[in-house]
């Protein structure tokens, strides 16, 4: 009999037909509406939703970035040196290529008239500054106008936060060391502030000649001159950027400074954006994958309320495989559908974040549309579904029909073809390939990858184990019990879906809880307890002595600890250039910029030699230097390699004689390298020193300490570690509130995966309870083993959450953050119950309407 499936020889029009045959029935099927698919269309949209808006912002940053390159520079080219001014043939050098702005950072204490003091970041800036973009101020008026010196004082602007925490008004006085200001106006907009990173304390901006009037510029002082070269119109090309800096490391090797062009303007933030971008697109990766259960149970549900459907095509001589075609172009239009409304959603992201948050945002966010982006996010989409769809579709295929209607009572566990089998793993190695590929960092991607496998692996392996104890546990005298533990092992039911979106849900949420509370825990209770109370900077050499014996007097209980400080560039290491340097994630921040160093004659306090030799007290041979282990062991450095170092202008090679430990944690003095003493014999340096109060000091202590300091040393510049812990504090929580915001998405997706896994189960919930009520089981009967099974359920999924979500935390933190981990068992615990708490109600939500189900109508059609 001829049909529409299967001919002898079909002709070419008739082969056209059939090509079209599965998305013709695709679409007839899907003229009743989308029910059972909301929560699939849902899970591939917030997945493709937070790629596309990860990606779409992360291009948006990077165009303002690079746009916007010569203004966070505040040149074509930025020079930098450390602790010294530029020759005048270094000087000469820039002039002869462009026109030259100074600009000299450094902390220093401002006072106020009333005996107040407090950590300020200087900038001193010459007539030329800035060379390009605007620096506005309120109220209104030129920069230079506001930094002129008149009748004595020189002029300043200053952060609002300065304003704000003093009180201060337009006119008011401060004193910078030997100099007096008045404040003329409030910063409002510092066009080159991302290129100086993030300071302790806020701006204050006056001009180069106060800054000499100071009296802060002192042999060794910690100031960061910055010439900044903007290249003529002509020839401002970024052929001629990198030409400028090759003839400047050529001519001037031993200049010692740190060169950056307006395509690097700011190397830190960019690698910043990159790393928060990987996270994020990681956090839409594990949405998707999350929501990949949820396409996995809808699909799986749709099959089966459409067995009838399958059982008449299949009679009416449709193949396996065209089955399998209709459903799976079914299944790629929904997802289709899903992934446009996320990666619309998504592509809006920049745009709405821009309008939101422009104004107090300090990254040049530029919102457009990158197709690109969008693309990636519909593919990510696209490859989930298939993934996740392939291995129920594939299940359908070789069913005979009185199999497909015997499932409705006694459905067997069956594998899909060979051929189905490897379609999936190809979908799932296609994801893989693009989340690695596409990575910032690849051996952070391949980590998530195994971790996310390994996790899916352990999450179905507790469903198989549950099901496993439920089979075989002891038979309960109670019928509801027996009711309960039969549900979790019965054909068709519902553990494995709910252990997996549960305990993925679980561990996500534990992990991100436990991470929070050790970060708040290490930087807001535990380092201010045994961390120093204060650091004080730039000590002169000459007034180390007399430092020491007026704070010993000031704090008699107090300890105190001094150190010699210079500040170096390592130029190369182990004969290598430092910008030829590949080194580890963890130690790549060591080679970025300048370095504080110090000799010493003994193991520092806090370090602990682990390889090699000290060297002899009075050592006075060639230079050797002392070197942090695991900075070292990034670096690929190994004892008797040479390093060196530019310190003040001058390269120095030291012979890496020994390797020590340190404990960072413990916010005492100490270096990544010190020197043997006779290193830099006769080079200018200051001192640090810091200042720890037994059993911690009070405010008032601190504050009288902060005040005295800074009028009878004002050339010392005084860090008060709890103020620069709440600054850090503050970036800290930031960070936590983003991770939390985008873990909400992957959050977001278990519940819908949840929701949908126990709707899915609807059918069988009332097929049960029809059954159940018509042998005489009660509604409260029934009620109670469906509260008792998602109970069950949901504690043992608890469990594994809370470890899985411990370990994970437990790594991150030790691992990537190198802080030390407190597990913090309560928070986790409510976060288990609560999960606990929300699976019940959602279960019994869906329970209630099937136990109110009429048994005829059902038995009717059974």
């Amino acid at each position: 009999m001829a049909n529409n499936f299967s001919y002898a020889s079909p002709g070419k029009e008739e082969g056209k037909r059939n090509w079209w045959l599965p998305l013709r029935f695709a679409l007839r099927e899907m003229r009743g509406g989308l029910r059972g698919f909301y929560v699939f269309i849902a899970c591939i949209a917030l997945g493709s939703m937070a790629i596309a808006g990860v990606g779409s912002l992360a291009a948006s940053l990077a165009d303002g970035l690079a746009r916007e390159g010569r203004v966070i520079l505040g040149g074509d080219l930025a020079f930098t040196l450390i602790q010294r001014e530029a020759t005048q043939q270094e000087l000469t050098f820039l002039q002869g290529r462009g026109r030259v702005s100074t600009a000299a950072t450094l902390r220093a204490m401002a006072r106020t008239e009333d005996g107040g003091a407090t950590l300020v970041e200087m900038k001193a800036v010459d007539s030329a500054y800035p060379l390009y973009g605007d620096t506005v101020l309120d109220p209104a008026g030129p920069l230079a106008d506001a930094l002129t010196e008149q009748d004595g004082a020189f002029g300043a602007v200053a952060d609002p936060v300065l304003m704000e925490r003093f009180g201060l008004k337009p006119g008011a006085h401060l004193t910078v060391g030997d100099a007096k200001f008045i404040v003329r106006a409030t910063l409002t907009s510092e066009p080159d502030k991302l290129a100086g990173g993030i300071g302790f304390g806020p701006r204050l901006l006056v001009s180069e000649a106060a800054l000499r009037a100071t009296g802060l510029l002192q042999p060794g002082s910690l100031v960061r001159w910055t010439y900044r070269l903007r290249l003529p119109d002509q020839d401002a090309s970024d052929a001629r950027a990198r030409a400028v800096t090759a003839e400047a490391r050529a001519d001037l090797p031993q200049a010692g400074w740190e060169i950056r062009s307006r395509s690097n303007a700011s190397p830190q933030l960019e690698r910043n954006v990159e790393r928060f971008t990987q996270f994020l697109t990681i956090v839409g990766l594990t949405a998707l994958l999350v929501g990949g259960v949820g396409v996995g149970n809808a699909v799986k549900s749709h099959l089966d309320r459409k067995r009838n459907s399958i059982a008449v095509l299949k009679a009416m001589g449709a193949s396996g495989r065209r089955v399998f075609a209709i459903y799976l172009t079914q299944v790629l239009m929904l997802a289709l559908i899903g992934g446009v409304i996320g990666t619309a959603i998504g592509a809006l992201l920049p745009f709405a974040i821009a309008w939101m948050f422009g104004a107090i945002i300090p990254l040049p966010i530029i919102p457009a549309l990158h197709a690109g982006e969008l693309l990636l996010a519909l593919v990510y989409g696209l490859l989930t579904a298939l993934a996740f769809a392939l291995w129920p579709l594939g299940r359908a295929h070789d069913v005979p029909v009185a199999a497909l209607f015997r499932d409705g009572v006694s459905p067997q566990p069956r594998k899909p073809r060979p051929m189905y089998v490897a379609a999936t793993v190809a979908a799932v190695a296609a994801l893989v390939a693009l989340a690695v590929l596409l990575a910032y960092d690849r051996r952070v991607a391949l980590i998530y990858v195994g971790v996310a496998a390994v996790v899916f692996v352990l999450l179905r392996l507790v469903a198989t184990l549950l099901m496993a104890l439920a089979a075989r546990a002891p038979r309960a005298r109670s019928t509801v019990l027996r009711m309960a533990v039969a549900n979790i092992h019965r054909p068709g039911a519902l553990t494995p879906t709910i252990v997996l979106s549960l305990g993925l849900g679980i561990a996500l949420l534990v992990t991100v809880i436990e991470i929070d509370a050790n970060l708040r825990r290490q930087f807001s209770n535990e380092l201010p307890a045994k961390a120093p109370a204060f650091y004080f900077l730039d000590i002169p050499s000459s007034d180390a002595e007399k430092f020491q014996d007026f704070v010993r007097v000031q704090a008699p209980t107090a300890a105190i600890d001094d150190v010699p400080m210079l500040r170096g560039r390592i130029i190369s290491a182990a004969g290598i250039p430092a910008e030829q340097i590949k080194p580890k994630e963890d130690a790549a921040w060591v080679l970025q910029s300048d370095r504080g160093i110090t000799y010493a004659n003994e193991v520092p306090a806090g370090s602990r030699l682990v390889e090699g030799h000290w060297w002899e007290p009075g050592y006075d041979g060639p230079p050797l230097v002392s070197f942090e282990k695991k900075i070292a062991d990034g670096l690929g450095l190994k004892l008797g390699d040479t390093v060196t170092v530019n310190v003040l202008g001058r390269n120095i090679t030291a012979t890496i004689a020994n390797m020590r430990t340190v404990d960072w944690q413990s916010l005492s003095i100490n270096f990544v390298m010190v020197f043997s003493p006779n290193t830099f014999r006769g080079a200018p340096h200051t001192h640090l020193a810091t200042l720890t109060y037994p059993g911690g000091g009070t405010a008032a202590q601190e504050g009288a300490m902060l005040r005295t300091v800074a009028a009878t040393f004002p050339m010392v510049t005084t860090v008060r570690v709890k103020d620069a812990l709440e600054a850090i504090g503050g970036l800290i929580g930031n960070l936590v509130l983003g991770i939390r915001g985008a873990s909400a998405i992957t959050l977001l997706a278990a519940a819908l995966v949840l929701g949908g896994a126990l709707a899915a189960g609807h059918r069988h919930r009332v097929y049960d309870a029809v059954i159940l009520k018509t042998l005489g089981a009660t509604r409260a009967r029934l009620l109670a083993a469906f509260t008792i099974e998602y109970l069950l359920l949901g504690a043992a999924t608890a469990l594994f959450g809370m470890l899985s979500g411990s370990l994970a935390s437990w790594l991150i933190v030790t691992e990537l953050m190198h802080l030390r981990f407190t597990w913090l068992p309560l928070p986790a615990l409510v976060a288990a119950v609560s999960a606990v708490v929300v699976t019940v109600v959602l279960g019994l939500l869906g329970t209630f309407s099937a136990l109110g189900q009429k048994p005829a109508p059902v038995l009717r059609n059974l």
